[in-house]
């Protein structure tokens, strides 16, 4: 399975692993605010695992489309800006539960009808079935 990049860079993603931004201070928060993922393997499914905290689950969507897995959380702008109403100021802020979307492309080999979603804690858990192979059955032929 593999995530899907998007890259505005004109230069290789080499030099981001050789030079990581410090992503407190940066300018570019969208990246900031994409959400880790976790993604697992064992004999019959694929789990991929998002850290969401402080979103509800009904602020998630999940879309399945050909090949792809879509996964995205849309905030307007008065949920963002909450702090404004309640005349509070922050002089540091690094929680951002801001918009986001990831992508994945699904390798032929998933059940895409079976694809199961759960909340818990702030952890989204998509669960992708594989396709059951057809069994080679040997049998005995008689010759007559």
């Amino acid at each position: 399975m593999k995530i899907v990049r998007k890259s505005n860079l004109w230069l290789p993603s080499i030099i981001d692993e050789l030079f990581p931004e410090n992503r407190l201070d940066s300018i570019n928060y969208e990246r900031f605010s994409i959400p880790l993922v976790n993604i697992k393997e064992d004999f019959s499914t694929f789990v991929i695992e998002l850290a969401v905290p402080g979103l509800k689950k009904e602020d998630i969507a999940i879309e399945v489309e050909k090949n792809l897995l879509k996964v995205s959380s849309k905030r307007t702008s008065e949920e963002e800006n909450t702090e404004d109403k309640e005349g509070v100021k922050f002089t540091r802020k690094e929680f951002n539960f801001s918009s986001f979307e990831r992508s994945f492309t699904l390798p032929e080999l998933i059940n895409v009808d079976k694809i199961q979603a759960n909340y818990d804690h702030g952890i989204v858990s998509i669960e992708l079935p594989k396709v059951e192979e057809a069994k080679n059955i040997k049998r005995m032929v008689e010759i007559s």
